[in-house]
Formats: structure tokens, sequence, C-alpha cells
């Protein structure tokens, strides 16, 4: 017998048989949009593309299921060769038939009136810690190459400690602003939208219509980020308070930050909750953080018991 899956949010829920699958699709507990799996699949597809092999055809109270009105038994076309219309295309009635265009990644189709969860402060926080955290390393590792290399070049020219530390620096900042500028324009403009922490904590950044934002927006957002943290980093905070979630940087170059399945046929799999790794890249920072503090605390102590 053949076993079935399908996706409840994040969870995976199964094995089913087919006929109870059949019985949770007519008491409304899953729908023609639901993402549906079994042995010989390459990918999790959309319940509207096993309807024939499901037997769903016979089901009378599948229309509905659709909320629209649609007969499943009166359009079996569009379900074999993908005809009905997509939403926000302007093709007439959203037709449920069409599977969603990506099953496994963000897609690079906007699917325009859905419901659109838009990425809170702690969400935003986390993902810029991991951000941070990597640039950070990857920055030491490429700055002391080349600072070591340019050390022994100038001091082979005769040049003074202090110029070879001064030229360090003066690198050492360029090549910071230059990996961050490469790493946040490569990653906000692809196709995912987002930068390796995005990725982790599920969250992306596009324009405010849901498309995907380009090479030089992508430049203008970085720079204009550093306007957010140049005014006490007020340009940040405003994220906890606006109607949309959008940074200073945001407003000013268009775009927002959502859940990885905003403005998707798959809008049903956002979440609203934190979720688990945002979770733990908090505490960890509260942790270290409270570390840190404690430990500055210590050697004051010590500092003044030195001095007393």
């Amino acid at each position: 017998m053949t076993e079935w899956y399908y996706a409840d949010g994040q969870d995976r829920q199964g094995p089913l048989m087919a006929e109870e699958l059949r019985q949770r699709f007519q008491r409304g507990e899953i729908s023609l949009t639901t993402l549906v799996w079994r042995e010989g699949y390459g990918e999790w597809k959309a319940l509207s593309e096993a309807v024939e092999e499901l037997q769903l055809q016979n089901l009378t109270s599948a229309a509905s299921n659709l909320g629209s009105g649609f007969d499943l038994r009166g359009d079996y076309t569009a379900i074999d060769n993908g005809t009905a219309p997509l939403p926000g295309t302007g093709g007439g009635t959203y037709s449920p038939y069409t599977a969603p265009g990506a099953t496994g990644s963000y897609g690079s189709s906007v699917v325009s009136g859905g419901e659109v969860v838009y990425a809170g402060f702690w969400k935003r926080v986390a993902a810029y810690l991991v951000d941070y955290v990597l640039l950070t390393v990857t920055s030491a590792i490429v700055g002391g190459i080349i600072g070591a290399v340019l050390g022994v070049a100038m001091s082979s020219g005769g040049s003074s400690g202090s110029a070879i530390e001064m030229a360090a620096q003066g690198v050492g900042m360029l090549l910071g602003i230059g990996i961050g500028v490469a790493y946040y324009a490569a990653f906000h403009s692809s196709k995912g939208g987002a930068t390796l922490g995005k990725m982790v904590v599920g969250i992306k950044v596009v324009r405010s219509d849901g498309e995907r934002i380009s090479v030089l927006r992508a430049i203008g957002r970085y720079f204009a980020a550093m306007l957010s943290g140049l005014i006490l980093c007020i340009g940040y905070l405003m994220a906890a308070f606006t109607d949309r979630k959008q940074t200073l940087h945001d407003m000013i170059c268009d775009t927002v930050v959502v859940d990885r399945w905003a403005f998707t046929e798959q809008s049903h799999l956002q979440r609203h909750e934190l979720g688990t790794a945002t979770v733990v890249i908090l505490v960890i920072a509260g942790l270290l953080t409270v570390g840190l503090i404690g430990l500055m605390i210590a050697m004051f102590g010590v500092i003044a018991a030195s001095m007393s």
C-alpha cells in the first residue's frame, strides 16, 4: 500500500493511507494547495496534482474545499496542462489546480493578494548577529593575510612601524566595507533575497510589492543601513514600531523584510512566531553578553583592589 505524507506548516504529517488522506480532504483539514509526498515523487507536490490518483474527483464536498465555487469534475484539463491562471496574473478567477511554482525554495514569481508576515525586530536581530559573526571572521582572516603581506612589503621598503600600522588599519577598514558590500549586495539581490543569517532565521528582503531587489538597490540599502546606525541606532529600532516593521534604510530604499514564504503560493507556510533558530541565537547572544559584562565587572574589581 502506498503511504502518503503532507505538510502542516513546518511539520510533516504521516504516513497515511490514501483513504485517510481523502477523509482529511473531505473534512477540510487539508486543501488542494497542501503539499503532499509519496515514495516515487522527486519532490513535494500540491495535492491538486494528485486529484485523479487519490480519486478526489469523486468527493461531493470537493467544491466546498476550494471556497470559490469550482467543481473538480468540470476541469480536469487544467490539472493536466497547468493552464489555470495564477493569482495576481490578471487571467481571471484564481484556480487552485495549478501546483506551486516552487516547493523547496523561495521561488521567483511574485504572488500578490495573500497574507504577508513581516519579520519582527528580534528575528532581524538574530539574522544580523549571524551575519555579523560570519563577516567578522571572514574579514579577520582575509585582513590578517593582506596585512601580513603588506607589512612585509612595506618593511622591506624601509617604512617605519607607525606607517605600516596606519596603512594596515586603512586597508582593514576598506576591506571590511568591501566585503560587507559584496556580501549583502550579492545575497539580497539573489533569487532567495536572503543573507546566510536571514536564511537561518527564515526571512528575506524584497521590494514593498514583493519583487526581488536589484544589485544597485542592495548596495544602496547597505550604505543606508549605516545611516540607521549613525543616528544612535534609532533607524534600526524603528523596525519595532513601524506598521510593516521597516527600518529607516528600508523606507529609504523601498524594501521590506518578510517571512521567506511571503509573496509565494506557499504563503500558508509563513510563521508569526520567532522560531527555534531565532530563539537559540538570541539566547546564545544573551548568555555571551551577560558573561562579558560579568568579566568586565570582575576585571574592574581586580583593578580597583590593586589600586587601593
